[in-house]
């Protein structure tokens, strides 16, 4: 069932927002009602469920739900989500698999299935070349015992598996160089940043990331590393002027920012309680972390380095995508039980959360599909 409601977050829920008690530069700009129509999509972990979400004049909406998953009688897990850089197409992973996970592949609009691939244990974030042709999946493992895992080359036009390219204990993030020529994600149990050479697919360097002990790898080190100091990285973010990678470290509070030629770490941001997904605004500016233990989100101004942090409608905040227009970031909260998930919507230069919409359960992955002048198509 298709919930349309809008939960009404305006400035009250911004007076309770949390800082980190850093002088800001400026004071907030005051936000004001949008003038275009945004649509995202999200997956719903635990209702096997894709939410299109439209967000405009009128608010933020669950405007459509579409079901995935090929087991009727158990879930498959959809968890990530991404869109096509020309828009045309959506993907999700089927976590759970049969035993392998899955991508599936739909057309955006009409949200009518394409194709599907079987891929490696528990698939999770999906990253795209800018040309369309080439989609990496990590393949996070949550299965058995914590052996090194994969990422998943998919070759799109054929929805065909090209290669896994082994390369860590539970990989996760996935992300593309500006250029194409070099793929990222990070090990959150083996400690390290992660390239692929997309030419090659294999495995191009290694960035160990914990305390003491941050530098390079022997190619073929794939092995856990849990120690006291340990990043747990979750993410990795690539900012647009393809520079800086951006690194969540989900067991010491902060994000690393590193110099991607050099493989150097340059800044380190601390946040709130277990940063977990990023993203960098389109103009650069705005570095948006979810802190998936603190129910609330980071917003870091990267040409000052001064943080905000805001809360969010519900607790579990999970997955950040942000606008092509870089006004605003669609954060996904993912909940507890059987309470439903929320999207919420923050105006970055207002830094506020200023429109929701309950969605399904345990919403996690999100993309972003397109914005439009007007109010856009009716929901099909």
């Amino acid at each position: 069932m298709t919930h349309q409601r809008l939960l009404g977050v305006t400035l009250a829920l911004a007076s309770a927002a949390c800082t980190t008690g850093r002088a800001q530069s400026s004071p907030p700009a005051v936000s004001a009602p949008p003038a275009l129509t945004y649509w995202v999509y999200v997956a719903n972990e635990s209702s096997d469920l894709v939410s299109r979400v439209r967000f405009g004049p009128d608010g933020a909406f669950e405007e459509k739900t579409i079901s995935v998953g090929i087991k009727p009688a158990d879930l498959d897990g959809a968890h990530g989500l991404t869109v096509s850089p020309a828009g045309d197409y959506w993907y999700v992973t089927l976590a759970h698999g049969t035993p392998y996970g899955m991508v599936w592949q739909y057309r955006t609009g009409t949200d009518e299935f394409v194709d599907s691939t079987t891929v490696g244990l528990f698939p999770a974030t999906m990253g795209i070349s800018a040309d369309g042709s080439m989609l990496f999946a990590v393949n996070f493992n949550l299965h058995g015992q914590r052996v090194p895992s994969s990422v998943s080359a998919v070759f799109i036009p054929f929805m065909d598996e090209a290669r896994k390219i082994e390369t860590c204990v539970m990989p996760h993030g996935s992300r593309l160089s500006v250029d194409g020529r070099y793929h990222y994600s990070t090990c959150m149990m083996s400690d390290q940043l992660v390239e692929i050479a997309t030419d090659r697919l294999e495995v191009s360097r290694r960035l160990r990331l914990t305390a003491g002990e941050v530098g390079m790898l022997p190619l073929d080190e794939t092995s856990m590393h849990m120690v006291e100091g340990s990043c747990k990285p979750t993410w990795v973010a690539v900012a647009p002027d393809n520079r800086h990678l951006y690194v969540p470290c989900n067991g010491r509070g902060e994000i690393l920012e590193i110099d991607r030629e050099r493989f150097h770490i340059t800044r380190t941001f601390s946040t709130g309680k277990a940063p977990y997904n990023a993203d960098v605004s389109p103009d650069g500016r705005y570095l948006v972390t979810t802190l998936k233990g603190a129910q609330a989100v980071s917003l870091i101004d990267l040409d000052t380095g001064v943080e905000r942090q805001v809360a969010t409608t519900r607790p579990v905040t999970h997955g950040v995508v942000i606008s092509s227009d870089s006004r605003y970031a669609f954060i996904s909260n993912e909940s507890i039980g059987a309470v439903p998930g929320t999207v919420d919507v923050i105006d970055l230069a207002a830094g506020e959360v200023v429109a929701s919409t309950e969605v399904q359960l345990q919403p996690g992955g999100i993309g972003f599909w397109k914005m439009e002048s007007g109010q856009g198509p009716p929901a099909q």
